[in-house]
């Protein structure tokens, strides 16, 4: 039997760690959280200064002996759960349930699943941290007493299997304030002039600035007629040119908002899917030969972009092997956002010298990408600015002033590795303007006015709410995934090319909330109560206090929604069809994967049907069926025939309603980074689609 006993969470954690530590130690997996608080009631005592009644988890009782036996024979126990509140909860009740008496060294962190790292923290073991355990408690009890209490309401005013959360229910509040803005968004008109010119070989764009150097604004089409007929003809006299040297720094290194983010940009990730890959690459990989299983990435829950010396050292010295050293960055300072734990690193590779492409055979799809990912944005941190050379030509026409811009890199940088993603495309600024004097003569080939309307905000993406969530203070890292996970599971909110729409099931939860129980949706309230957590964190406020203070009014008004709140009907909206199976009325009801068409007579009758939305192309398989859009049951959109099962036709890409001019195959069009294109299924034919 081995000499000491190591508890971790996974077995593919265990795997690792077990191959660094040697033969004396013994690595087993508790599987996560073996202790919790019962599914089937609070498990709250309000009237006992809000005790806690934990419980063996259901299934986990054979786990938990195996682990005891194991600790008998033991010399010594470590417990190695994540470094994080809910990692410290996991070795506070293990101890318990173990005997390891409270001031015993029994606690080993490590941010990171290396050798040197876990070899480095078995050498300096602790205590169970009860401040971080508190903090834990303190979220735990105080999701329970919501939960448990508003759910049970809502199953029994408005629909069965709805639930109420803090962080879930400000999420929906947001989604539902931003479509209301758009609902309410009024328009205003407005213009813009632009003049087309050529010097040389060279086509250039200027748009008008004002008039005599001072902004004018144009706000109708009576305002680009007086510019218009202020102006002599066509031609321009060059008048100032500024040319600077514009510097563009890297991002810095992730954080867990952050990788959620650009992983939705770059990799079309959902948050929960960005986590899960994430895990598996800190948790370890099988490398092969010397290496064997190694985890790859540091802690992928931080809110924190410091870097540690070493690391920011075996960067520097690869940036200048395989770059140069004209690419290697100043050592800049970590910015983390107001209220951040700056607990652990950010997310980083272990070692910069395992570049993506070495690796690739190694890891899957998925893993490779993010694994790329994280490498380039990490590696890019540490690399030298960006150089832009920029120009701006004032063009003038009798009073009418026009303004030129253009950009050229004159050093890439950082760029020449990694460039970080928008929320929304952008055209190519990048622009080079030819050889403009002062006192130059251009004369435009066009001049030409457009009118334009302001545009409503826009809808939340994944990573636009993620953002929106962190800047507000709302939640912490672990907590992004599930609750975006959750408020779709529930029906509160839906998606609509890739971007958040509240259902009328979520906004009638959020009336409720709103009128009944204003704090829980109240977004300063509930960033308040994540810096509340922070301070039991750090020891500065006791846990228990923290849930009184909020419990007291809580209940008060939870007797009060009991009594005033009327039953709610959430009516199922007709279809226009009949079912034709009994000849009741079809209806669309909301199910987890989006809306669908169910028979009103249910439970007497089950039929069901997806929504099918044709998109006018005629099945180009079997001739007879329409080809219609369909949505797989990880929400990603495809297209098949309305005759499945009769025919099997389908494409991941849209099917266009002409044949190949080619070869008159079928043509479908292909999403790209820059736009849409038309290709052939089965000859090298493309076309671009004009946006």
């Amino acid at each position: 039997m081995s000499d000491y006993l190591v508890i971790v969470e996974s077995p593919a954690k265990a795997k690792t760690i077990e191959r660094y530590l040697g033969k004396k130690y013994s690595v087993k997996a508790s599987m996560g959280h073996v202790i919790d608080l019962p599914k089937s009631q609070t498990g709250v005592d309000v009237d006992n200064n809000f005790e806690p009644r934990y419980i063996t988890i259901r299934g986990k009782g054979p786990v938990l002996n195996d682990l005891k036996k194991a600790a008998k024979k033991a010399k010594r126990v470590y417990l190695a759960a994540d470094p994080d509140r809910e990692g410290e909860a996991i070795a506070w009740h293990l101890a318990h349930s173990l005997n390891i008496e409270q001031d015993e060294e029994c606690r080993v962190v490590f941010n990171e699943i290396t050798k040197d790292a876990v070899k480095s923290s078995f050498k300096h073991p602790r205590t169970v941290d009860m401040n971080l355990v508190n903090a834990q408690q303190a979220r735990r009890v105080l999701d329970r007493l919501v939960g448990y209490n508003i759910s049970p309401l809502l199953w029994k005013k408005i629909k069965k299997g709805l639930s109420a959360g803090r962080v879930q229910s400000v999420a929906v509040k947001l989604i539902i304030d931003r479509e209301n803005e758009i609902n309410n968004f009024k328009p205003e008109e407005y213009w813009s002039i632009t003049g087309y010119f050529q010097k040389g070989k060279k086509d250039f764009e200027a748009k008008f600035y004002g008039i005599n150097g001072k902004k004018t604004p144009l706000k109708s089409k009576d305002d680009v007629d007086q510019i218009l007929n202020g102006m002599d003809g066509k031609k321009f006299t060059v008048g100032k040119v500024n040319k600077k040297e514009r510097k563009r720094n890297p991002a810095l290194p992730f954080t867990t908002s952050s990788l959620q983010q650009e992983a939705f940009r770059k990799l079309n990730f959902r948050a929960k899917k960005t986590m899960m890959v994430a895990q598996q690459l800190y948790e370890g990989i099988n490398l092969g030969g010397r290496e064997g299983t190694s985890g790859l990435i540091t802690y992928m829950r931080t809110d924190s972009t410091r870097i540690s010396n070493t690391a920011k050292d075996e960067a520097s010295a690869f940036i200048n092997e395989n770059y140069g050293q004209k690419f290697l960055g100043p050592k800049r300072k970590a910015k983390n956002s107001e209220g951040a734990q700056d607990a652990h690193e950010a997310i980083r590779p272990t070692s910069p010298k395992r570049e993506p492409s070495a690796i690739k055979d190694k890891l899957s799809r998925d893993q490779y990408r993010l694994y790329k990912l994280i490498w380039e944005r990490f590696m890019a941190s540490q690399m030298a600015p960006a150089v832009m050379d920029t120009v701006t030509a004032h063009l003038m026409n009798n009073d009418a002033e026009f303004r030129a811009s253009g950009s050229q890199i004159k050093f890439k940088g950082f760029m020449k590795l990694y460039v970080e993603g928008t929320d929304d495309s952008k055209k190519d600024d990048n622009k080079v303007l030819p050889p403009l004097n002062e006192g130059d003569t251009v004369e435009a080939e066009q001049i030409k006015p457009d009118q334009h309307f302001t545009q409503p905000p826009p809808r939340y993406t994944e990573a636009r709410l993620v953002k929106t969530l962190e800047e507000k203070g709302i939640g912490r890292p672990s907590t992004y995934a599930p609750t975006l996970d959750t408020i779709q599971r529930r029906g509160y909110v839906t998606l609509d090319n890739r971007r958040f729409v509240p259902t009328e099931l979520g906004t009638i939860v959020i009336d409720m909330l709103k009128e009944y129980f204003p704090k829980i949706i109240d977004v300063q309230f509930t960033a308040k109560m994540e810096n509340d957590l922070d301070d039991v964190e750090e020891g500065s406020k006791p846990w228990r206090d923290i849930i009184g203070d909020f419990y007291h009014d809580f209940e008060k008004r939870l007797k009060k929604a009991e009594e005033e709140i009327e039953k709610i009907e959430v009516r199922d909206e007709p279809a226009g069809i009949d079912c034709e199976k009994c000849g009741h009325e079809m209806v669309y009801k909301m199910g987890r994967y989006g809306k669908f068409l169910a028979c009103s007579n249910f439970p007497d009758c089950r039929n069901t049907k997806p929504i099918l939305k044709k998109i006018g192309v005629t099945c180009p398989k079997c001739k007879e069926g329409d080809v219609v859009e369909r949505k797989s049951k990880k929400n990603r959109t495809f297209y098949g025939c309305d005759r499945f099962p009769e025919c099997d036709f389908v494409s991941w890409d849209k099917p266009i309603d002409r044949p190949c001019p080619k070869c008159q195959s079928l043509l479908v069009e292909k999403k790209k980074k820059k736009g849409t294109q038309i290709v052939c299924t089965e000859c090298d034919y493309k076309e671009d689609v004009q946006q």
